[in-house]
């Protein structure tokens, strides 16, 4: 843990998007405690809701993910213009996928809140809920491809503003369409999508300031994109079905397992946030160093950004041990699913360092764009490690200890694959030609 050359550098990248990647969740946050006050039925739409385009947002995150890598080799090559032209291309992608995503949505709002099981009041709310929520789609997507290109070029700050200013709007403008104007759960849609729609805006704005060699949409310049971006959809995919498949069986196990879990994992995705703020500094520092030709340096920052999380992963983890007995209370008064909470408190702590060098090898091969490898790799973990612990776990009454354990082989397995890949540095690919990668 001696102090690197790199230290600097990377916390100058990972606090903003520290700050970016907490910002992310305010919104959803916010809609809740309005929306809550309006009743138990209004709350309920809303989760459905919500849990619908958390998942869709989370496989489009490789507009973010694929233009940052990509704009930040160009950047490192000094090939600004090159940089603008591909930021221009995400953001033709992002639209294009937003507005067929959004018409998608619109049109088959009923039966998507169906397939979740919304049904009666709560299901008409839902849908009409989605598809006023609809009209901001494409503006999110810009969002994604404009934060891609600002961290690309080692701007964090920025999208670190706009989120800030957007979160503002968005509960000012909430309150003043739920309750001052009377239009309840709809207020709540609309102040959103126009919130989102000025962030969207902002950033759009900020791209068209940069040179570029075209902003005409061009095939051979997006394909790259596309291709990386399936990659990380199956990478992202992967790893959702092996989550839904721990609450799938644990909901089998009992009410108190699946609540114990639903404890610790909203609490492990909130600390993957704060870890992989580094995993961000990855992508931008190694896509940078690789387009400026200097693969050694790369290789060293990224050695140091393992470190670095690792470090930050045994801190949550020793946090996590001293308040066992502590965090479960503040979610429940159930003491059954506090005693099953606290079961699988030691290997979720535990998890934690194993967590912080994962996430930093997922940020290094994302910023040297070797997302194939990601997506093998990923599978490989989750459909033929994880999926069967968590059916051996349901077969043999292992119960909630046997899933977490799962997730442990799982988190342990990608550490093995990304770690034999990081070691072997094949990834290591100089220039800032992305065809020798892509």
């Amino acid at each position: 843990m001696l102090r690197s050359e790199y230290d600097r550098e990377i916390m100058l990248l990972a606090l903003p998007a520290l700050g970016a990647l907490a910002a992310e969740p305010l919104p959803a946050l916010a809609d809740t405690a309005i929306i809550g006050h309006l009743g138990t039925t209004e709350l309920a739409a809303l989760a459905l809701v919500v849990a619908l385009l958390t998942a869709l947002f989370s496989l489009c995150i490789f507009l973010t993910y694929g233009t940052t890598a990509r704009v930040a080799r160009l950047h490192g090559a000094g090939d600004e213009e090159s940089a603008g032209a591909l930021a221009a291309q995400a953001v033709w992608l992002g639209l294009g996928i937003g507005v067929v995503l959004g018409g998608a949505l619109a049109i088959f709002a009923p039966q998507a809140i169906a397939l979740l099981g919304g049904d009666g009041r709560i299901g008409e709310l839902a849908a009409r809920y989605l598809r006023i929520a609809t009209l901001g789609v494409p503006a999110f997507m810009l969002i994604l491809a404009g934060q891609g290109f600002l961290r690309g070029i080692g701007d964090l700050r920025t999208p670190l503003i706009v989120l800030g200013v957007g979160n503002v709007a968005n509960v000012v403008l909430n309150v003043a369409l739920v309750y001052g104007a009377g239009l309840g759960l709809d207020g709540s849609a609309i102040g959103t999508a126009i919130a989102q729609a000025g962030m969207g805006a902002a950033l759009v704005v900020l791209l068209l300031r940069r040179p570029a060699a075209t902003r005409r949409p061009r095939w051979s310049l997006m394909a790259p994109l596309v291709r990386t971006g399936g990659d990380l959809v199956v990478r992202t995919g992967a790893l959702l079905g092996s989550f839904l498949v721990a609450s799938a069986v644990l909901a089998r196990v009992g009410e108190a397992s699946l609540g114990a879990h639903q404890v610790a994992f909203q609490l492990f995705v909130f600390l993957a946030l704060v870890l992989d703020a580094i995993a961000i500094a990855g992508q931008v520092l190694v896509g940078r160093m690789l387009g400026a030709g200097d693969a050694p340096r790369a290789y060293a920052a990224a050695h140091r950004m393992i470190v670095l999380s690792v470090a930050a992963g045994a801190v949550l983890g020793l946090v996590l041990l001293a308040l066992s007995d502590v965090i479960p209370r503040a979610f429940t008064d159930d003491e059954a699913v506090i005693e099953r909470a606290q079961a699988v408190w030691p290997l979720f702590a535990f998890m934690q360092p194993f967590a912080g060098a994962v996430f930093a090898l997922d940020g290094i091969l994302i910023g040297a764009g070797d997302t194939r490898y990601l997506a093998v790799s990923m599978v490989v973990a989750g459909f033929g490690f994880y999926v069967p612990i968590a059916l051996l776990a349901l077969h043999y009454d292992w119960g909630i200890t046997g899933v977490w354990c799962g997730l442990l082989a799982l988190m342990a397995v990608r550490l093995l694959t990304l770690g034999f890949r990081f070691r072997g540095r094949r990834w290591a690919v100089v220039g800032a030609d992305w065809a020798a990668r892509a």
